[in-house]
């Protein structure tokens, strides 16, 4: 069993930066799940990260600092559990083996909520997608449908409704429940005002129609409560983030972390810049790579 003196779980943009950050004052370990680093970054193809780069750009320049940094670095590789004794069990294509480790970063950035955790009724067909599941289908060009309404107009919904528009699909509306959209301003002019998206304020999905692909969405006026049924052949939902932080329960004393462990990036909250998530992973990560235990 190899061991190293810091795990970091989960190689997007807080993982990497912790990452290199720790590199100098300690041996690391960077496990990521995906065959290449870079998390959602890869996905989010528009501009708008650092001094204007796109997501892979902004993930090009980490993943430079991670290589110069020598730190052994395992993708297409699973973090199946942590245990108390500081030993981790992973799981890559060649089987399941443990590592020991010193202290430990999770960086394994948020999970969506589904179409399941609402309260819409209907039928269940194809064509109901997450926000990161769209962008990931329209970056390895796969087909998702071509009227589509968006349910969610926070950052995450205005971006991929920017995108679809882009990809040459008819985005009917951008639903939110609220009586404004959400999400940062730059975002509000640069998709739906500059690309002239519908919105629909005050209102919610409430019934899927259609047998094997969707062929409509009732929507709720919450103000009036009149019912409207939109012709779509896919819903898109962007309905909140959850920090995955799965892999702590197991190693969880009295309801709190153990010292060796540490929560990175969107794994500890929600942020709504990846500067930020940068700037906090590196300062985590220096703070790990010098912790002594």
């Amino acid at each position: 069993m190899e061991n190293f003196d810091l795990l970091i779980i989960g190689g997007g943009a807080a993982g990497m930066a912790a990452t290199a950050a720790a590199a100098p004052r300690c041996s690391v370990l960077l496990v990521d799940s995906e065959p290449r680093l870079g998390g959602i970054l890869n996905q989010c193809v528009h501009q708008g990260f650092g001094d204007g780069c796109t997501g892979p750009e902004y993930a090009a320049a980490l993943i430079q600092q991670v290589e110069a940094s020598g730190v052994s670095v395992q993708t297409s590789t699973f973090a199946l559990q942590l245990f108390p004794n500081r030993t981790a069990l992973l799981s890559r294509r060649s089987g399941v083996f443990r590592v020991g480790f010193r202290r430990c970063l999770i960086a394994a950035g948020c999970y969506e909520r589904t179409i399941g955790a609402l309260p819409v009724s209907g039928t269940r067909p194809a064509g109901v997608f997450t926000a990161g599941t769209v962008q990931r289908l329209l970056c390895d060009g796969y087909p998702v449908g071509n009227r589509i309404l968006v349910l969610g107009s926070g950052d995450v919904g205005q971006i991929v409704a920017r995108h679809l528009v882009q990809s040459g699909r008819q985005v009917l509306a951008v639903v939110e429940q609220r009586n404004r959209l959400g999400g940062l301003a730059r975002n509000r002019r640069d998709c739906i005002e500059a690309y002239h998206i519908p919105v629909l304020l005050r209102t919610t999905a409430e019934v899927l129609h259609g047998q094997g692909r969707l062929e409509g969405v009732t929507v709720r006026h919450l103000d009036t409560g009149a019912r409207q049924v939109i012709a779509c052949d896919t819903l898109v939902t962007a309905v909140g983030l959850i920090p995955d932080r799965t892999l702590c329960q197991a190693v969880m004393e009295n309801s709190a972390l153990p010292g060796w462990l540490g929560l990175c990036g969107n794994c500890d909250y929600v942020h709504d810049m990846v500067e930020r998530v940068t700037a906090e992973a590196k300062r985590l990560g220096g703070e790990f790579g010098r912790m002594e235990l």
